[in-house]
């Protein structure tokens, strides 16, 4: 577990290192179709949040409800984000972009595995204790 959450640093810190290249990089000789494309992408990541939130059907229990519908809202900060590194001119929003899709990943892997052990314990739970005879206790 420990490895995974390292590897998923390690791998967040060289997204960050490429995408502050990229920010700082970002051509502005056509600014009007980077516009249009920064505003065509930014509306492309909260469709499919909203395409995603409305997918979500209610399970009758708050925290799992919650979780299923912040899943999409964090990965559309993501996309939202990801536009920015592309298509941003401003360092501090950059950085604010770097730092928005780092703790919204990690966040995303929190839910993720919350929701594993969640659905894993009432399975659990519910099993039905066999004796040796196959007959239930």
């Amino acid at each position: 577990m420990k490895l995974a959450i390292n590897l998923s640093v390690i791998f967040i810190a060289i997204s960050i290192f490429v995408t502050t290249l990229l920010c700082a990089t970002t051509d502005t000789s056509s600014s009007e179709s980077n516009a249009n494309a920064d505003w065509s992408d930014l509306i492309s990541s909260m469709d499919k949040m909203h395409m995603a939130m409305g997918a979500v059907k209610p399970s009758q229990d708050s925290d799992v409800d919650f979780v299923r519908l912040m899943l999409p809202h964090h990965q559309a900060a993501i996309d939202m984000a990801k536009t920015q590194l592309l298509h941003g001119k401003d360092p501090q929003m950059c950085r604010l972009a770097q730092e928005i899709i780092t703790d919204q990943q990690l966040e995303i892997e929190l839910m993720q595995r919350w929701l594993k052990q969640r659905q894993a314990a009432p399975a659990a739970g519910n099993r039905k204790s066999v004796t040796e005879t196959g007959k239930e206790k």
